[in-house]
């Protein structure tokens, strides 16, 4: 059981003139009105520091805090390895199935609050699926984050993933440039995938080894879009083994109820090489993959 969740926010003045009980239960819809009435009426919903009443109407700029009860969070693996770290970057390895930052019922389960545990100014300059492993960068103070989300926009940062993909590919080595956008999806608005009327991707493969009935590939991603690994490989005929969520073309597997944090499938972010926000020099970090990515030259041990 976590310790539950404070949510701050500020009437927009889109809300102006609803009543509390129905913006909230517009704004957050995975819980019905009647809930968000019981809430309110409990005193959990305060508006400019009052207890609030349900019907009250809103203006815009006043401040909402609705506190979320303990609860209990999904099973995730809660450990993380140090890479990398000086007074400005940490550089850590997440394990496959701890996500990086809150959301979809995790809140302390994440690889964001284990790393604040020791370095308290840490903040995440990426984030990487809960399904995916390896290399998570973070800042040390705003400054910090500020230099490095700039060489990101920039694109002087460099990602090298493995991963397994089904089938193989073949060609040893070519690029998938596939734009990928939100398509509609059944369960929730929207959700990133191949799409003629998304944004430019693309992704550089390369065939490591070929397995029976499987590939270990490198992927060096030259945009980051989300989802774009899994995305790209499926769009080029060869999804990530045991990917619940893309079907081979890059759309949906309209045979699963799978959603985006569902784990299963095999990537690993193995290498990060960025220039340094206090020297300009060049850094690299490097993850060891997980047996099932590993390649017959890697490293043994």
């Amino acid at each position: 059981m976590n310790h539950g969740y404070l949510y701050h926010e500020t009437v927009q003045r889109e809300s102006e003139g609803m009543t509390l009980v129905s913006h909230l239960a517009s704004r957050y819809a995975h819980n019905p009105e009647s809930s968000w009435r019981e809430r309110i009426e409990r005193g959990l919903v305060k508006v400019d520091g009052a207890t609030a009443l349900p019907d009250e109407r809103l203006r815009a700029g006043q401040r909402i805090i609705w506190a979320r009860p303990p609860w209990e969070e999904p099973a995730a693996p809660l450990f993380y390895a140090v890479l990398h770290a000086d007074s400005e970057v940490l550089a850590v390895a997440k394990p496959s199935g701890l996500p990086t930052l809150p959301g979809g019922g995790f809140l302390e389960h994440t690889l964001l609050n284990l790393v604040r545990r020791r370095f308290p100014g840490a903040s995440p300059v990426h984030r990487l699926g809960r399904g995916t492993s390896g290399v998570v960068l973070f800042s040390l103070s705003p400054e910090t984050g500020r230099g490095l989300s700039k060489a990101w926009r920039e694109r002087r940062v460099e990602k090298t993933y493995r991963a397994l993909v089904e089938g193989s590919p073949p060609l040893d080595t070519f690029t998938v440039e596939v734009p990928i956008g939100p398509v509609s999806h059944p369960a929730l608005d929207s959700i990133h995938a191949a799409s003629a009327e998304g944004k430019s991707a693309k992704s550089e493969v390369r065939v490591i080894e070929r397995r029976e009935g499987a590939s270990l590939v490198e992927v060096r991603i030259v945009t980051g879009r989300p989802h774009q690994i899994r995305i790209h490989m499926a769009a080029c005929g060869h999804p990530l083994a045991g990917d619940p969520l893309y079907a081979a073309g890059g759309g949906l597997n309209l045979n699963s109820a799978a959603l985006p944090g569902e784990t299963g499938y095999r990537l690993h972010a193995w290498k990060l090489s960025f220039p340094h926000p206090r020297t300009g020099a060049r850094c690299e970090v490097e993850c060891r993959p997980p047996r099932a990515l590993r390649a017959p030259g890697d490293p043994s041990g």
